[in-house]
């Protein structure tokens, strides 16, 4: 028996935000999950302490928005069952309450039509607005919009990005985290609070935390004259109390483990203040992240996540419990609840998924290879050395953890094993070993993960001439960029893959338009640079076949730089294959897209590794063999 296309297309993705709410009944949860038989949309979801769970937003509508491309926090609960939701069509805000019986009611703009994206919602206790990031193009303010709807309010217009928007607990201040480029936000961020005026608009405002080499990835009032910030001055995302009086900031955390992550989605949270004064937080590295509760006097850190060995950058504390999102190596991302004080068994509150024998699925191994983190999944009734594949996350400031991924257990089940790199750059791992990749991109990345695969080989655990590399986006790049600037990989399979520097940059939306700054260097003063190891301009020399996969509305990677490389790979007689999926942006989200990838890459590796894949449709190459 092997995983079958359709159980990791069920499986795919996971809860991404979270909020516990207390009522007089008990503990209420909100997730949104993704529904790929669904079209792909993001649904809310609604538990009641009775245990009963509906959706809160109902068909066709989708809980998603284009800030930063990305998209970031999407829907606040209303007190009473309401809902208010950024909805994907339009990218405009909705306001949903209950119908009397019958569930979701129906949705009612409160922003008007237009070009704006709403983002990173967040509700100001005593007011009847909601808070959001608002883009309009490549120009962001914070704004409060009436719930009821009526003219939009804007209350800060500083940095270029902004996020974390959040009220001082006696209305006079506001403080968010903002940035301006080249930095991108795990670079350098500003923890700025500014007085309120009576018309809500921010007066001036000064930065308490933070700068360009120091970055701030969530903030939230401890009461009016200090904030809890999650910030690296150390070189680590530690829990710090920041005091507005100007007397020194202290570590509640000092220890070489991060409290936070890369904020690629505005609104994730990785501390949350209960109402015994403690702290909810999420820490660790990707090989084992924690739920603990931190004692903001004391400094005590207790673990209360029970067998969950990865939680995930949402938490939400009410009523002495904790929401957040928790998984294992053989079970998924699931919404749990724990309690504040016990801790240990956790509740699971979202519908469980239906789960392969385990027989199926791979033990992880976490291993550093010549310094290189990595996590290996060996192959299914493989004796001695077998082919594996490299699995190279994207970002690339971000990281893989060790968490069931069924898209892995569908080749392991097959015969083929996976090991997935965290090369140098990666998060998880403090500052310095992220900013191995500084001006490095192209060149560490497939060092690290050909240090890997070589490692493999000497371990005995991989055959050395069925090795290939795969990855999405920035790790579709670090593949392309292997197969030309490596002879270590018998081919690669690169989704939505960046496949030529310059000209991305060009082309890319803002957020990450001078991201390249950091990783190759600001142009024109390097583009010798960028030409050295442009995988495009060099792929007269790749190592081996490439499968280009990619969808044709990604606003992120345009498509163009697929068809451009595998243009080159054909003009020197390279063998590849470029497939293409309408209606996909960047990633895959519908359940037929998901089947088709990765039966698309099955028979490629069956061509590659010579092995019989008569279960999926046949995958032709181009170019000469």
């Amino acid at each position: 028996m092997s995983i079958r296309p359709i159980d990791v297309a069920h499986t795919d993705g996971g809860p991404q935000w979270v909020e516990a709410v207390a009522t007089p009944s008990g503990v209420e949860v909100w997730w949104d999950e993704p529904r790929p038989h669904e079209g792909g949309r993001r649904c809310v979801v609604r538990r009641l302490p009775d245990g009963s769970r509906t959706d809160a937003l109902p068909p066709g509508w989708n809980a998603r928005n284009r800030v930063i491309e990305y998209g970031g926090r999407s829907w606040r609960p209303l007190p009473g069952g309401g809902l208010v939701f950024t909805n994907w069509a339009d990218q405009r805000l909705y306001r949903l309450d209950p119908a009397p019986l019958t569930g979701p009611g129906v949705p009612v703009p409160i922003t008007p039509e237009g070009p704006a994206r709403y983002a990173d919602l967040y509700l100001p206790p005593g007011r009847n607005e909601v808070w959001a990031v608002r883009e309009t193009g490549d120009v962001r303010d914070l704004v409060a919009v009436p719930l009821d709807g009526g003219p939009v309010t804007v209350i800060v217009k500083a940095q270029h990005f902004l996020m974390n928007p959040r009220i001082s607990p006696d209305g006079r201040h506001v403080a968010w985290i903002g940035w301006d480029h080249p930095n991108m936000p795990w670079d350098g961020t500003e923890l700025c609070v500014a007085p309120l005026r009576e018309d809500g608009t921010a007066g001036e405002y000064r930065v308490v935390a933070g700068g360009p080499e120091e970055s701030v990835a969530q903030a939230e009032w401890r009461d009016d004259a200090a904030l809890y910030a999650v910030t690296d001055p150390t070189g680590w995302w530690n829990v710090h109390l920041v005091h507005l009086d100007g007397s020194p900031s202290r570590n509640l955390t000092p220890m070489e483990l991060e409290f936070g992550a890369a904020a690629w989605k505005p609104g994730m949270t990785y501390l949350a203040i209960a109402d015994t004064g403690e702290l909810a937080v999420v820490y660790g590295t990707p090989d084992h992240r924690r739920l603990g509760v931190l004692d903001p006097e004391t400094g005590e850190l207790r673990e209360i996540g029970g067998p969950a060995t990865y939680w995930s950058s949402t938490v939400s504390v009410a009523g002495g419990k904790v929401a957040a999102v928790g998984a294992t190596p053989y079970t998924p991302l699931e919404v749990s609840l724990v309690d504040l004080e016990e801790g240990g068994a956790r509740e699971i509150v979202s519908p469980p998924k239906p789960l392969p024998d385990r027989d199926l699925l791979p033990t992880p191994e976490a291993v550093t290879i010549e310094g290189v983190h990595a996590h290996l999944y060996p192959p299914s009734g493989v004796q001695g050395p077998g082919p594996y594949v490299i699995f190279v996350h994207g970002g690339p400031t971000g990281n893989l953890p060790i968490v069931l991924d069924l898209e892995i257990a569908y080749f392991t089940s097959r015969g083929i094993g996976v090991a997935v790199v965290n090369y140098g750059g990666s998060t998880g791992y403090g500052r310095a070993y992220r900013e191995r990749l500084r001006h490095q991109w192209g060149v560490v990345d497939v060092q690290d993960c050909a240090r890997v695969a070589r490692g493999l080989v000497e371990l005995g655990r991989a055959d050395a001439a069925k090795i290939a590399i795969r990855g999405g986006s920035a790790g579709g790049w670090t593949t392309v960029a292997a197969l030309v600037h490596s002879d270590v990989f018998a081919g690669g399979v690169a989704h939505y893959a960046i496949t030529d520097p310059e000209s991305w940059a060009a082309e890319t939306h803002d957020f990450e338009s001078r991201y390249l700054d950091g990783l190759v260097g600001p142009l024109p003063e390097t583009r010798d640079r960028y030409t050295e190891r442009s995988p495009l301009l060099n792929a007269y020399r790749a190592s081996g076949p490439c499968l280009m996969l990619h969808g044709l509305e990604d606003a992120i990677v345009d498509v163009g730089q697929a068809e451009r490389f595998t243009a080159e790979l054909d003009k020197h007689g390279k063998q590849w294959a470029l497939l293409t999926y309408p209606g996909e942006q960047h990633g895959w989200r519908r359940e037929e897209t998901i089947v088709a990838v990765l039966e698309a890459e099955l028979a490629f590796y069956g061509l590659l590794f010579g092995m019989e894949t008569p279960e999926v449709p046949p995958l032709t190459l181009k170019g000469r063999a």
